[in-house]
């Protein structure tokens, strides 16, 4: 049995432990008309992350505004403006952590564009070469499949939260590199 001082990994978990209590205790989050509170693996002012219900690949998440609208024009330029700045960072996160060479990032915006619930919200998909042709099949181009799709099945509410415990604790990690990155800017060792 090893003896050894924790890990800065164990500061960041009690971290994260905190951030999802936080999380929790906020006031409930809804995806459209869904209490969500438990999924959520980030959350801003304006935005929250979530694991998805129905996966099309692992690392499938969702970003979305915390205030419940159907379209991207209903948006606030702040609530514009954080949503957007929420997707990059959770991409970085995603890549990251899925080794995704590149990333697929989508709104559906009303329900002629597919949106099956009525809550602006980006999908953000990882993927390597193939993943999305394997998911969607070779004819995906020919038409837009349904991101809701009855044929895959929906994971168990103890999945998901596993998940956006494990992505919080990512995110934590994202959030540190980004202040460490602002600093090296400041200081002015980055070109």
């Amino acid at each position: 049995m090893s003896t050894s001082t924790p890990t800065p990994r164990s500061k960041s978990s009690s971290t994260t432990t905190s951030k999802m209590s936080a999380i929790l205790k906020s006031s409930p989050i809804h995806f459209g008309p869904f209490l969500v509170t438990t999924q959520v693996f980030h959350l801003t002012p304006y935005t929250f992350a979530l694991v998805n219900l129905k996966p099309i690949l692992p690392g499938h998440v969702l970003i979305s505004p915390r205030r419940v609208v159907p379209r991207v024009s209903d948006l606030t330029p702040t609530e514009t403006s954080d949503l957007f700045l929420t997707v990059q960072r959770v991409s970085r996160m995603v890549e990251r952590v899925y080794r995704a060479s590149s990333l697929n990032i989508a709104i559906q915006d009303g329900v002629d564009a597919g949106q099956s619930v009525p809550h602006v919200h980006a999908h953000m998909l990882d993927g390597e070469e193939g993943d999305l042709r394997a998911a969607f099949g070779e004819k995906r181009r020919e038409g837009f499949p349904k991101v809701d799709n009855e044929a895959r099945e929906a994971r168990s509410l103890e999945e998901m939260e596993g998940e956006a415990k494990m992505l919080a604790e990512e995110m934590e990690k994202e959030m540190e590199m980004e202040k460490e990155m602002e600093m090296e800017i400041k200081r002015g060792e980055l070109d």
